[in-house]
């Protein structure tokens, strides 16, 4: 089937005129926030949600909004059951937005509307929430009181609307990540001031196994990112002002490595990956309360931080969002203490990268995709469809250089079981995907096929299904 790729024609991806390495104001939120979500949608907008702010009596607030990178402003959109700041927000593969930490709740694109989740997850303190999407479609959610003594973990089921216990934890407050292999390494709660716990969940046998401890600090303010190597990288600390800790988690042998100080103090600050390069790191709180607007890039080949300019606004508590043409979108958080800004920016890196794209066989990324059944070449159409179980295999573009990172597929908002996946043969800067058709597709002659990746999906094909 790789003599269909010469039928494919990629998206051209809208590429600014910012200078590279800048940071530009885009318009500003609708009201200041802070402790707020930002989650990237299939349609390439942003959602905004909660936060702290002035705009509500109580200071957290339940509105939302969405930003459009096309047009650079950000308009209203629903309003959450519960005011709440300090939460998680996941994007399910159905493409609808689970927000926990406090009731559960979900977001519909479709409809703009936030609605109960089905399922109470009790996670007593939102702040100390958070939450991670598993290769099956369920999400991981976990948080614990203030101070951390009692931690709880347990599953959402999305496709059920349930919320499941997922038994004994001993830590938990700070970041979790997925890992490459699927399972999730959390981390938070301390050690004697000795260094902070941390574990790794196992979805294959539903076990917490300790790993090494987190020696460079005890603190649950740190940023979490995964890198493509397969190392996740955590920077921050409260010990302004001097420069933040950070250290490197490698899951081939369950321990961390020092590999900092960064360059400046990071304590409530935020890192996005910027694919083939390393990672971002935006502000940060300084002494009194103030934001940071220093930022610092970590190059994971060099293991060495460097200077990335200066934010327009300093800030700490705010999101940071890598958007579909591969620039990354800043906002709001705590300016001048103790007060939230309503303020955005636009970061372009020096080099961009989009997002995925899947194939279509007309050419123009619509309609009937370039995906094959694995064994016979055919392409499931209307006239042929896929069954439950059918191996397939797709190409796409736009995933990161030597990447160990599994990219997500679904097929009618159901998560897809990934085979295989790696360099295209005969087609350079491609990556071949091989998926398990999954059980529980609702059968039709167009069902909607999507690949996600490092949090960013590609446009959208169809396949038939029956």
């Amino acid at each position: 089937m790789k003599a269909c790729l010469v039928l494919f024609l990629m998206y051209g991806a809208s590429l600014n005129a910012q200078t590279a390495g800048t940071f530009t104001m885009t318009g500003s939120m609708t009201i200041p926030r802070a402790e707020h979500s930002a989650t990237l949608l299939p349609n390439g907008k942003v959602l905004i949600a909660g936060g702290y702010s002035p705009a509500a009596p109580g200071l957290t607030v339940a509105t939302a909004e969405l930003y459009d990178p096309s047009t650079g402003t950000f308009t209203p959109t629903g309003r959450m059951t519960t005011a709440r700041a300090g939460h998680s927000a996941v994007l399910l593969a159905d493409g609808r937005v689970l927000i926990v930490g406090g009731p559960a709740e979900i977001y519909d694109p479709l409809t703009g509307s936030f609605t109960d989740a089905g399922a109470e997850i009790p996670i007593p303190i939102p702040i100390l929430s958070g939450a991670a999407p598993l290769a099956d479609g369920r999400v991981l959610v976990e948080g614990c009181a203030n101070p951390c003594n009692s931690v709880i973990a347990g599953f959402y089921d999305p496709a059920a609307g349930t919320f499941t216990d997922a038994g004994q934890q001993f830590a938990g407050g700070g970041p979790a990540v997925v890992l490459a292999d699927g399972k999730v390494l959390i981390v938070g709660g301390c050690v004697a001031d000795h260094g902070t716990k941390a574990q790794v969940f196992d979805p294959g046998s539903g076990m917490f196994n300790a790993v090494g401890l987190m020696t460079n600090g005890c603190l649950d303010t740190n940023t979490a990112t995964m890198l493509v190597n397969g190392k996740a990288l955590f920077v921050g600390s409260d010990e302004y002002p001097d420069p933040a800790d950070a250290s490197l988690f490698d899951p081939a042998t369950g321990t961390f490595a020092n590999v900092g100080p960064a360059i400046a103090p990071r304590e409530f600050a935020a890192a996005t990956l910027i694919p083939n390069s390393g990672v971002l790191i935006t502000g940060g709180q300084l002494p009194g309360g103030n934001g940071q607007a220093l930022a610092e890039f970590y190059a994971p080949d060099s293991g060495t931080f460097s200077i990335a300019g200066n934010m327009v606004t300093g800030r700490h508590l705010h999101t940071s969002t890598l958007l579909d043409d591969g620039t990354v979108l800043i906002a709001g958080g705590f300016s001048t203490w103790p007060s939230p800004t309503s303020s955005a920016e636009v970061y372009r890196p020096t080099r961009l990268v989009p997002a995925p794209v899947l194939f279509s066989l007309s050419g123009d990324g619509k309609g009937q995709g370039a995906i094959w059944d694995a064994t016979t070449g055919l392409v499931p159409s209307p006239a042929m469809p896929a069954v439950a179980g059918e191996l397939l295999s797709l190409y796409t573009s736009g995933l990161g250089q030597g990447s160990v990172i599994p990219p997500q597929v679904s097929i009618g908002g159901k998560p897809s079981e990934i085979l295989f996946f790696g360099d295209a043969p005969g087609y350079p800067g491609f990556t071949q995907v091989n998926i398990r058709m999954p059980a529980g597709v609702t059968p039709g002659m167009a069902v909607p096929v999507r690949l996600s990746y490092l949090g960013r999906s590609s446009n959208e094909v169809t396949i038939g299904v029956r």
